[in-house]
C-alpha cells in the first residue's frame, strides 16, 4: 500500500544529485565554509613570527641631495690670501731666472762666449772679465807672438811685486827710503791692471779681427811701456824701483837688501829687453798682416 501513497508524478530520488549519500556526508559535516576557513592557523602564525628574518638591506640606496653651505668669510679672505702667496712666489722665481740669464748673458762679453778671465772659482763673488782663447781666436802664424806678449805681462806682474818687497827691505835698513816703499805699492797697483788694458788686450784684438786701429794704439801705449822698463831697469833714487843704481848704493851698506835689489833690477832689464824684441815682432807680424791684406783686396779687386 505503501508504493500506493508515493507520488507518481514526482522525479526519482535518483535524479537528484545532491540525494547522493556521498554528498548529504560531507555537508552535513562540521566544516567550516570556505569564506570563513583561515589556511594559516594561530598556532603556525606564532611559530612563525618567532623565527622571521628581517629582509636583506638592497646595496644600492636612493640619491639623498646634501644641503649646500655657503663657506664664511673668513675661509673665503683665507683661500684668497694663499692664492696671492702663491702668485708672488711664482713671480719672485720667474724673476730670480730672468736675473740669471741676463747674468749670463753678459758674463759671454761682445763675442757672445762665456768670459774665462781671469781663470776665478765659480763660488767667488767677481765673476771673469774678459774671454781668451789663443787657439781659437788667434791666427796660427800669430799665436806665438801673442803669447809672448801675455808671458811679458806676467813676468812684469811678478817683477813689480818682487820690487815692492825689495824696496820694503830697503825701507827697513833706512827709514829715510820710505817714499821708495810707497812708490813701489802704487806702481803695483796701477801698472798691473793698466799694462793689461793698455797694450795687451789692444795686440790681442788686432791679431784677432785684423784691426789697424787696435795695432796703431798698441805700438803707441807699448813704445811707452818700453821707456818705463828702462827707467825701473836703471833704478832711479826716491823712484820706487830697485833698479842698478839704488842696488849699488845699498849694497855697500846692507849686503841683504843690496841683493834682493840687484835680483829685481835684472828682473827690470830682462823685462826692458824683451820688450823691445816683441815690438820689434809684432811690427813684423803687422807688416806681414798689411800686406796679406793689400794682396787679397788688389785680388779681389780684379775679380770684379
Amino acid at each position: 500500500m505503501s508504493d500506493f501513497d508515493s507520488n507518481p508524478f514526482a522525479a526519482p530520488a535518483s535524479d537528484n544529485p545532491f540525494n547522493d549519500p556521498s554528498v548529504t556526508q560531507v555537508t552535513n559535516s562540521s566544516i567550516d565554509p570556505v569564506d570563513q576557513y583561515n589556511p594559516f592557523p594561530a598556532q603556525s602564525n606564532d611559530g612563525l613570527a618567532t623565527h622571521t628574518t628581517p629582509a636583506s638591506t638592497s646595496p644600492y640606496q636612493p640619491a639623498v641631495l646634501q644641503p649646500s653651505t655657503e663657506p664664511s668669510p673668513q675661509a673665503t679672505a683665507a683661500a684668497a690670501q694663499a692664492n696671492l702667496l702663491r702668485q708672488q712666489e711664482e713671480l719672485e722665481r720667474k724673476a730670480a731666472e730672468l736675473d740669471r740669464r741676463e747674468q749670463e748673458i753678459q758674463s759671454r762679453g761682445p763675442t757672445g762666449k762665456e768670459n774665462n778671465w781671469p781663470p776665478l772659482p765659480k763660488s767667488f763673488p767677481i765673476k771673469p772679465c774678459f774671454y781668451q782663447d789663443f787657439s781659437e781666436e788667434i791666427p796660427t802664424e800669430y799665436q806665438r807672438v801673442c803669447k809672448m806678449l801675455y808671458y811679458l805681462w806676467m813676468f812684469h806682474c811678478v817683477t813689480l811685486f818682487l820690487n815692492l818687497l825689495a824696496c820694503l827691505a830697503y825701507f827697513t835698513t833706512d827709514a829715510t827710503y820710505g817714499v821708495d816703499f810707497g812708490l813701489s805699492i802704487l806702481w803695483l797697483i796701477l801698472f798691473t791692471p793698466c799694462s793689461f788694458l793698455c797694450w795687451y788686450r789692444p795686440i790681442y784684438k788686432a791679431f784677432r779681427t785684423d784691426s789697424s786701429f787696435s795695432f796703431f794704439f798698441f805700438f803707441f801705449v807699448f813704445f811707452c811701456q818700453v821707456v818705463i822698463f828702462i827707467i825701473q831697469s836703471v833704478g832711479i833714487p826716491k823712484w820706487g824701483n830697485s833698479g842698478w843704481i839704488a842696488a849699488f848704493s845699498v849694497i855697500g851698506q846692507h849686503k841683504a837688501a843690496g841683493a834682493i835689489m840687484i835680483i829685481v833690477a835684472i828682473l827690470f832689464t830682462i823685462c826692458a829687453v824683451m820688450s823691445i824684441i816683441l815690438l820689434k815682432m809684432v811690427r813684423a807680424a803687422s807688416l806681414l798682416l798689411v800686406f796679406v791684406i793689400l794682396i787679397w783686396g788688389l785680388s779681389a779687386a780684379s775679380l770684379h
